[in-house]
C-alpha cells in the first residue's frame, strides 16, 4: 500500500470508530474485543465471505478466463483467509485464557 492508500484506510476506519461511538458510547470496544462473542461472530463471516469469493468469484468462468480479474479475486481470497487466521489466533487466545 501506499503511503496515501494507508491515510485513506486510517480515515475510513476513523470515521467508523465515530460512527460506533455516537451508537454506543466511548466504551463501545469492549464488546467487541477478542474472546467477546462479537469477535466470533467476525471469526465465522469472515470464513464465510472467503468461501464464498472463492466459490462464486475466483471459480466464475468470467473471472478465469481474465488473468487481472482472477488475481485480484484471488487475492481478495487470500486477503480475507489471513484475516480469518489474525482475528483466530487473538480471539481463540483469549477464549482459551477466559476458560482457565
Amino acid at each position: 500500500m501506499t503511503t496515501q492508500e494507508i491515510a485513506a484506510t486510517e480515515e475510513l476506519r476513523e470515521q467508523h470508530i465515530e460512527e460506533l461511538e455516537a451508537e454506543g458510547g466511548p466504551d463501545w470496544a469492549k464488546a467487541h474485543q477478542p474472546g467477546s462473542i462479537s469477535c466470533h461472530e467476525l471469526l465465522d463471516r469472515t470464513s464465510l465471505i472467503a468461501d464464498n469469493v472463492e466459490a462464486f468469484i475466483v471459480a466464475h468462468p468470467a473471472c478465469v478466463q481474465n488473468k487481472e480479474w482472477f488475481a485480484l479475486a484471488e487475492r481478495a481470497a487470500s486477503t480475507l483467509h489471513e484475516l480469518y487466521q489474525r482475528v483466530g489466533a487473538e480471539h481463540l487466545s483469549i477464549e482459551g485464557e477466559n476458560d482457565q
